[in-house]
């Protein structure tokens, strides 16, 4: 069997599962090498980096198309390196646009494709689905209804379980007052948590306008207010968007935080599932470029954009989205969830269904164990 894969992943969730999965790999055959794409998480569990997925974090039609330069030149890069590497197995994971058009040449050069956790074909671009099922030997989706919405457009589909449910489960919280006094908090005062997102471009444009509700909520709930800082994001760049000192930056203690809060005002994404996992009430914040969100506008046909609320195939909680995203109608709706014991408590007993929905199995040992699997057929 070729020891050599390239793996892709372009952003901060991709590199926290693509290391589980290196690792689950390593464990099964530990002269396996990898290169490609990834995050310092995967770069410890193995991974020779060829480009760090900080490098590549840019999202949206006008933001692709300003970077197209470099993008191609990274392209190009890692299939010389395959060519000189022999390489005969590709892994992906997410992150679409790159992924999906680097397939393509992959493919031409004989490289075998996996994809682990599906590009959100089902909510938009579900042209991709065409080019996935021509380009990938298989896909390891994340969520039960992924399965059939692929096996149904004959892609070879399998739900391997989602990597949140082990990781949220096996990590080790600190209690309350342990995190309180740890990260310096307040202990008479409930957390507001803002996570405005995990690229420069969605801090600048969604930061200021969630910091402005939370400071009115703040004021008139008695929370202190509290960003979780991702891992992609320097603090300096928080500062710099609201040159405030009444809010306090934390990094690298966001589970934490999740599972003790009071209220979490969080940009869609990953992290809206790991605080619904955690049992947080939120409420769900989207903006980027108007051009981008004008043509994301005609390709998107769902009702919601939180994953949350898609699981649980209603509008729990409240979605705001490009133009909505005012401190005005953010403050409006965490008054209401705040007022309404009632409805707060419900969305907190809804959430815990998201448990029984994504099951109990373990993702990346899963879905290692079919690669490597395939991997020894084609050899």
């Amino acid at each position: 069997m070729s020891k050599s894969v390239l793996i892709i992943a372009g952003e901060a969730s991709g590199d926290l599962h693509g290391a589980a999965l290196v690792k689950e790999l390593k464990k099964l055959n530990s002269e396996i090498s990898f290169f490609g794409i990834g995050g310092s998480r995967m770069k410890e569990a193995g991974l020779e980096l060829i480009y760090h997925s900080d490098r590549m974090s840019f999202l949206g039609f006008v933001e692709v198309v300003k970077h197209l330069p470099f993008i191609k030149r990274v392209q190009n890069q890692l299939l010389e390196e395959v060519k000189i590497r022999q390489t005969k197995f590709a892994i992906l994971i997410d992150y679409p646009g790159f992924n999906i058009s680097i397939a393509k040449k992959l493919k031409q050069l004989g490289v075998e494709i996996y994809y682990y956790i599906s590009p959100q074909v089902w909510a938009w671009g579900k042209g991709r689905v065409k080019k996935i099922k021509k380009l990938v030997r298989k896909i390891f989706v994340v969520f039960p209804f992924e399965e059939k919405f692929y096996k149904d457009k004959g892609v070879d589909a399998e739900f391997v379980g989602h990597p949140l449910v082990r990781e949220l489960k096996e990590y080790n919280y600190l209690h309350k007052e342990e995190m309180i006094k740890k990260l310096d908090l307040l202990p008479d005062k409930e957390i507001l948590l803002l996570l405005p997102g995990s690229r420069k471009h969605e801090v600048k444009d969604i930061f200021p306008q969630i910091y402005t509700a939370a400071k009115k909520i703040s004021e008139n709930f008695n929370l202190q207010i509290v960003v979780a800082c991702a891992s992609s994001v320097d603090e300096s760049l928080l500062r710099e968007v609201v040159h405030k000192n009444d809010y306090k930056i934390v990094a690298g203690y966001t589970y934490d935080l999740m599972k003790h809060s009071k209220l979490g005002i969080i940009k869609s994404g990953t992290s809206t599932l790991e605080a619904g996992l955690l049992n947080l009430p939120m409420i769900i914040v989207y903006k980027t470029s108007p051009l981008t969100y004008l043509i994301g506008k005609t390709l998107v046909k769902l009702e919601n954009i939180g994953i949350v609320n898609i699981l649980l195939g209603k509008t729990l909680l409240p979605e705001l989205i490009q133009n909505d995203v005012t401190p005005e109608k953010i403050f409006s709706e965490a008054k209401n969830i705040l007022t309404d014991s009632a409805r707060y408590n419900s969305i907190r007993n809804e959430l815990n269904r998201l448990w029984e929905l994504l099951g109990n199995q373990n993702a990346a040992e899963n879905t290692a164990k079919k690669i490597y699997q395939l991997m020894n057929e084609k050899s």
